[in-house]
């Protein structure tokens, strides 16, 4: 009786063990469909942009090579293939881009062996990319709070919102503040690393790899910095500029001038988006570059600082000057493309809803040739005026200026105006005439605007009046003017991009418009790297101003220089360009980095040394 009980005991085992195994090879050589994630995990739920590898499982064993074509509904075209080996029975494709997948139709994945369907396919449960924004220059966070929140433009496509310096993840740029004009700002490399960081919180918070980046004016230079310099790995889908500055912006001169909010009002003048940064910062890794520029302005007498169609200050030209995907316009100031409701509708929101179509691979664009032919400006007239105070300004027009359009900063957004023309009249500004605008914007790099067409040539008089709302601590001003028509001053440094030792050629030739001249003076003012100025002295050689200067630190340098002309018939030309060049760090310096570094390490070991010694002493006292 026990030997009958124990042989049925171990038949039972067998069947036992014998069904099992073949419900395991049944289990494993079930037809199925399978996603793969960066890590080697099979997933059933990704976001938007996580790259992923698709592996198929056949049937049975292939008897050779066999092709496996993967689908996802809603595209016609396979998404990747892999091959089965003779033998096996599964292979795994390539990486495979799932950018833009949330948005198709369905998401279910399947296969096909030889035309044929695979059965056993996956339904992939699809999160949407978050969206990071990033602010512009004199700003903060809270210009994307029409996008934010709930009630944002975001939530109504179920779509996450973060904006840098919100407190939903780890850092604040510094692009300077409207009611410290004085302050220092960060340069785009240093908000560019910050911008790194939020990020990667925003990564790790919501476990996507890729974000889309929504971003408004000197938001889009540091975008651009942080695609080129800081990120490692592709973690941008796409870019949406808003009134980005792709190559400047000339209203920033009547501030900068005041030695205000350094560098970035530096970093924003067309000579160094052009000449520095534009010429360096072109890697953009295959991101797909989008862009909505504001065309309020489109009368030239009404811009003050650029040329029309404008945002007020920025210009089309600039915004489109680098290579884009696509390119809309909306007629609407700098400060509204942030939040009005038509630029999400008309613009925004489709590209944020953007299928796989939309996200091809790109190369990195060439670097963009030197642009010639700058717009000409007067020198800017900067100071301060005392509560209670008038200051007077002549700016001189000479024969065949078509247009001089007239920009003021006002760091109290406060001051009066008077105008005369060159025959001494009182002139009364009219919107529509002289095209006079009055921002309320602090954020706005200009408060007053206005012009004249075909003005009389002459010495005109502008007085900046404190008004009542002055405060008692007065107002720093910045005043220039804009021609069209009339002379020309090119002028130029070269190189751009200079090392540190190296000589950098500055070189400035008035051009009169066919009026002889009778005399030429110049001035040069350098700001270096660290904020200081420094007067530069100009050789005239048959009317070419120039001189030299050697870089002895690495940096940014701003030059605004002004060439001052008499003409025979008695006019005066006064002229101004505003120039920077860079200076990288040479073999010299980085060598004395690095003696530093190794120095200050040496220190730290001597340091540790003597406190290791001084515990062992005592120990060894006390014992």
């Amino acid at each position: 009786m026990f030997r009958i009980e124990a042989t049925m005991k171990n038949f039972l085992m067998i069947i036992t063990l014998l069904f099992t195994t073949v419900g395991a090879t049944f289990a494993q050589t079930a037809p199925s469909v399978h996603v793969v994630g960066r890590d080697g995990t099979e997933k059933t739920k990704i976001t938007d942009g996580d790259e992923i590898r698709l592996r198929a499982v056949l049937p049975a064993l292939a008897g050779e090579t066999t092709q496996v074509d993967f689908f996802i509904e809603g595209l016609e075209t396979p998404l990747t293939t892999c091959a089965v080996s003779a033998g096996a029975d599964a292979c795994l494709s390539e990486p495979v881009p799932t950018l833009g997948w949330f948005w198709l139709p369905g998401h279910h994945l399947s296969a096909t062996v030889r035309g044929q369907p695979l059965p056993g396919g996956l339904l992939l449960e699809i999160a949407p990319r978050p969206v990071v924004m990033v602010h512009g220059f004199l700003s903060n966070w809270e210009t994307w709070q029409a996008y934010l929140g709930s009630g944002g433009y975001l939530a109504e496509l179920g779509l996450s919102g973060f904006a840098v310096g919100d407190g939903q993840a780890p850092g604040v740029l510094n692009t300077g503040s409207p009611t410290n004009p004085a302050g220092k700002t960060n340069s785009i490399a240093q908000n560019a690393l910050i911008l790194d960081g939020y990020i990667r919180a925003v990564q790790q918070q919501t476990g996507a790899e890729q974000v889309d980046l929504l971003v408004h004016s000197m938001g889009g230079m540091i975008t651009r910095y942080y695609l080129d310099r800081v990120m490692t790995t592709d973690v941008v889908a796409q870019v949406i500029f808003l009134g980005t500055p792709q190559s400047g912006s000339a209203c920033v001169y009547p501030l900068a001038s005041l030695g205000f909010l350094l560098p970035a009002s530096i970093e924003i003048q067309p000579s160094y988006m052009d000449g520095v940064f534009n010429q360096q910062v072109t890697h953009r890794r295959g991101t797909p570059f989008h862009l909505v520029a504001g065309t309020r302005l489109i009368e030239p007498i009404t811009s003050p600082c650029t040329q029309v169609p404008s945002d007020m200050v920025v210009d089309v030209n600039s915004a489109t000057s680098i290579p884009l995907d696509s390119a809309q316009t909306i007629a609407l100031v700098h400060g509204d493309l942030t939040t009005n409701r038509a630029v999400f509708d008309s613009a925004v929101k489709a590209l944020l809803q953007a299928g796989p179509q939309n996200f091809l691979p790109h190369a990195d664009p060439a670097a963009p040739a030197l642009a010639s032919g700058a717009e000409q400006f007067s020198r800017t007239f900067s100071g301060h005026i005392n509560a209670g105070e008038t200051r007077e300004i002549i700016l001189p027009i000479e024969p065949n200026v078509s247009l001089a359009n007239f920009s003021l900063y006002d760091s109290s957004r406060s001051l009066q105006i008077e105008v005369r023309g060159a025959s001494g009249n009182l002139i009364t500004l009219d919107p529509q005439k002289n095209g006079l605008l009055l921002v309320n914007d602090p954020a706005t790099m200009i408060y007053l605007g206005y012009g004249f067409a075909q003005p009389k040539p002459g010495a005109w008089t502008v007085k900046l009046i404190s008004g009542d709302n002055t405060p008692a601590a007065g107002a720093d001003f910045g005043l220039n003017a804009r021609y069209t028509g009339g002379a020309t001053l090119e002028a130029q440094t070269s190189p751009t991009i200079p090392a540190i030792g190296q000589a950098v050629t500055i070189s400035a030739k008035l051009t009169a418009d066919g009026q002889a001249i009778t005399s030429t003076s110049s001035e040069a003012r350098l700001r270096k790297p660290d904020g200081s100025s420094e007067t530069l002295t100009l050789t005239n050689t048959d009317g070419l101003f120039s001189t030299t200067y050697t870089p002895a630190t690495s940096g940014l340098y701003a030059l605004e220089l002004a060439v001052t002309a008499q003409t025979s018939a008695g006019y005066t030309i006064n002229r101004a360009a505003y120039l920077s060049f860079e200076a990288q760090p040479g073999a010299q310096e980085n060598q004395s980095n690095r003696n530093k570094l190794l120095f200050g390490l040496a220190g730290l070991a001597v340091l540790l040394f003597l406190f290791i010694s001084l515990r062992w002493f005592r120990k060894k006292k006390t014992s």
